[in-house]
């Protein structure tokens, strides 16, 4: 597909979005990578234009230089923590007093450790939606609880349940607790399939993806 079709499907996927005001966004493409500028009201539309692109057809890659700019009300350090700390402190999700909240600039930063991966992203959907975020960075790390061995076999048998992903083309190899995917898929999306499989495995610690997509 050439740059210039996957721009326009890009930029036709950006506009159909309810969630996204994407009259500030600048898309150019190269060799299928899409490089995104302009800015965006809130951190959650940033992460919703992410995800649009990466839905779409032809896409091999993301370069996101996206700016945060909070329109009408402004929210001060002191203010983001307190109520990203309370969001923490409500979700029955996570486990009391492990997760360590940092705000400098807008730019907020989660830390602790959790027993599972679901409990990690839980932390992070939260923020995201929170007003005055400009940027996330989820450094919560997850205890090993299992083998090697046995988080690969559970991750590989999850891919064959997958009725979209080729899983004969993925390889999968595990030291401690960290995962590294490599291999083909057909679409950008399917990357962000395989890795929610890799993390859903108990152990997992970390997942490193190094799948291309296939042109």
């Amino acid at each position: 597909m050439q740059d210039r079709e996957v721009k326009e499907l890009v930029e036709e996927e950006l506009q159909y979005q309810p969630a996204i005001d994407s009259a500030d966004i600048g898309v150019r493409v190269e060799a299928g990578i899409v490089h995104l500028d302009g800015y965006v009201p809130t951190y959650s539309q940033r992460y919703a234009v992410e995800g649009a692109v990466k839905r779409v057809k032809g896409v091999r890659g993301l370069v996101d230089d996206l700016e945060v700019r909070t329109a009408g009300e402004q929210y001060g350090d002191e203010a983001i923590a307190r109520r990203v700390a309370n969001l923490v402190e409500w979700d029955v999700m996570l486990p009391k007093d492990t997760i360590k909240v940092k705000v400098e600039n807008g730019v907020v930063t989660l830390s602790g450790e959790v027993e599972w991966a679901y409990q990690r992203a839980s932390a992070e959907s939260g923020v995201r939606r929170l007003p005055g975020v400009r940027q996330l960075i989820n450094a919560i790390q997850i205890k090993p609880q299992v083998h090697a061995t046995d988080i690969r076999d559970r991750i590989e048998k999850a891919l064959k349940r997958q009725a979209d992903i080729e899983a004969d083309r993925v390889l999968v190899t595990v030291e401690g607790g960290r995962v590294k995917l490599s291999g083909k898929v057909r679409a950008w999306y399917e990357r962000e399939v395989i890795e929610k499989a890799a993390w859903s495995a108990p152990g997992v610690t970390a997942v490193e993806d190094h799948l291309t997509v296939a042109v």
